[in-house]
């Protein structure tokens, strides 16, 4: 039992938290040690996953795991990670929407504890995230650059944290001011296009799980890169990934890109 791994799953009533529960169960190395929630409630989870240890205070667990996979809010997740961080147990984070002063913060714990934080866990998604490294060296400023992002419409941040990091990667590898350079469409009178920005467009509806297409449009040819989630499975069998890596992490702030060393 030396190998096992115990992973703690704070928000299991979520959507997320189902997903990371079920696809924990694929792992023969990773035991579910318990589950954190606000408020217990009945009859949630089916026959199999009956015995789950469930808890409303993550202090009564911090025996029980190795590490802790946070896929809330913001300021759960702070609350959260102070506690590992007291504790000294890693944790991977999948929350998005912090402000600067709470990056600070998770900054901050990084130098005690080992940490995975990452806008999206996908694959597909960080693979993009490299390509686009390449791609906004490569084409000129010619190219007017949009984002479109569609989720389902209980997701609250807006854009996404996936959009906003792809937004990132751009402006810091064409060298521009990301927060000068980003319009966000909404109803008004607009001058011509500048060059040099990036649109971000939002769609919220339905249950779609994750769409982001990214256009580099010129005069002569557009290039579209984009990526469809069809399962959040996606998301949750990258964190556990995330998991097993960060197990003998001694600390530092980490990424997928880390994890899944692209």
């Amino acid at each position: 039992m030396k190998n096992i791994i115990k992973i703690a799953i704070t928000g299991a009533y979520g959507r997320m938290g189902s997903s990371l529960i079920k696809t924990i169960q694929k792992y023969k190395n990773i035991k579910l040690a318990c589950v954190i929630v606000k408020q217990k409630k009945k009859d949630l989870f089916n026959i199999k996953e009956k015995k789950i240890k469930i808890y409303e205070n993550i202090k009564e667990t911090i025996n029980l795991f190795d590490i802790l996979i946070d896929f809330t809010n913001p300021e759960s997740t702070l609350k959260n990670l102070k506690i590992c961080a007291q504790y000294n147990k890693n944790i991977v984070i999948g929350t998005t929407g912090f402000k600067k002063q709470e990056y600070d913060i998770i900054k901050k714990h990084s130098k005690k504890i080992s940490i995975v934080l990452s806008s999206n866990f996908s694959i597909g998604i960080n693979l993009i995230f490299e390509l686009l490294k390449h791609t906004s060296k490569i084409l000129n400023d010619s190219y007017d650059v949009e984002i479109l992002e569609s989720h389902h419409r209980n997701k609250i941040d807006s854009p996404s944290g996936t959009a906003l990091s792809i937004g990132k990667i751009i402006a810091k590898n064409k060298k521009w001011n990301f927060e000068k350079c980003s319009i966000y469409r909404k109803k008004e009178i607009t001058n011509i296009r500048k060059k040099n920005q990036i649109g971000f467009s939002i769609i919220r509806g339905g249950n779609t799980i994750g769409k982001h297409k990214i256009m580099f449009l010129g005069s002569e040819e557009n290039i579209v890169i984009s990526h469809q989630a069809n399962s959040r499975n996606t998301f949750s069998d990258g964190a556990i990934k995330a998991a097993i890596w960060l197990k003998d992490k001694k600390q530092g702030l980490f990424n997928m890109k880390h994890v899944l060393k692209i």
